[in-house]
């Protein structure tokens, strides 16, 4: 035999040998894929998954298993997410009933105003009003309705020794907003941005207590918070995470059937 054909036999035997390695490292790969994706670490198979493609390039069955295996991963997490958004949309169309949607020349999103929040019906008094958007942004504002001028740049809400107390928002910020006509004077400062402090969760997290609010200004003025405005507040912080969990989930939803076809 010439040395020829022996250095060809030799170097098919060799790649056989490397191929055959590969398939056996791949297969190994893919049962641990299994097992990983059957204790619950999905992110663990994707990634086990990933590896057979990347590194055993001649294991061809493999990596046409491990294609269809991540298929199969992402058409059951879409399954999920579906799942899950339906039972969302549930509580999303029950609480959306204590909402009226708004969208004037002003806004650049849908606002959701609480039915017992409307502007009409509180123009001539002194309260607190809860605001959201279809993103789920969701601020406080407190809007004081009188005849003296408070200059009040922020509210705390309290009962007995439990309280929450907003940033101060200067009496020169653009959420600062003075108006008067005749002899009423009208002031409203809106607390954006997580400037609340934490206000927001306070009542709604103690809507069954007498809470109370003080407009801190130049001088203080008192209101008792109303049933229906601690509700307001409460649904509209519910809504807020109902929009924000909708959002991502159909994202998410629209990012992994990108990846099951």
């Amino acid at each position: 035999m010439n040395l020829g054909k022996v250095f060809i036999i030799l170097l098919a035997a060799v790649v056989l040998f490397s191929c055959e390695t590969e398939k056996k490292k791949a297969a190994k790969k893919l049962l641990q894929a299994q097992a990983l994706y059957e204790t619950g670490d999905t992110t663990g198979a994707l990634l086990t998954l990933d590896t057979v493609k990347v590194m055993y390039k001649g294991a061809i069955q493999e990596i046409v298993s491990a294609d269809q295996f991540r298929k199969e991963i992402y058409a059951d997490i879409l399954f999920r997410k579906q799942d899950e958004l339906d039972r969302l949309m549930v509580d999303f169309e029950k609480l959306t009933k204590q909402f009226i949607t708004e969208k004037t020349e002003f806004d650049r999103y849908t606002q959701y105003i609480h039915k017992r929040q409307q502007f009409k019906r509180r123009w001539n008094k002194s309260f607190m009003q809860v605001h959201l958007d279809e993103r789920g942004d969701l601020y406080l504002s407190s809007n004081y309705y009188g005849e003296q001028w408070l200059e009040h740049t922020g509210i705390r809400v309290y009962d007995g020794d439990i309280q929450a107390k907003t940033e101060k928002v200067p009496l020169d910020n653009v959420l600062n907003h003075r108006s008067d006509f005749l002899e009423t004077k009208w002031e409203k400062v809106s607390y954006r941005d997580g400037t609340d402090n934490g206000v927001i969760q306070f009542i709604a997290d103690n809507a069954e207590r007498n809470l109370k609010a003080v407009f801190l200004g130049k001088r203080y003025y008192y209101i008792i918070l109303e049933e229906y405005d601690k509700q307001a507040v409460k649904d509209a912080l519910a809504l807020s995470k109902l929009l924000a969990r909708k959002k991502k989930l159909e994202q998410e939803i629209k990012s992994i059937q990108s990846k099951v076809g």
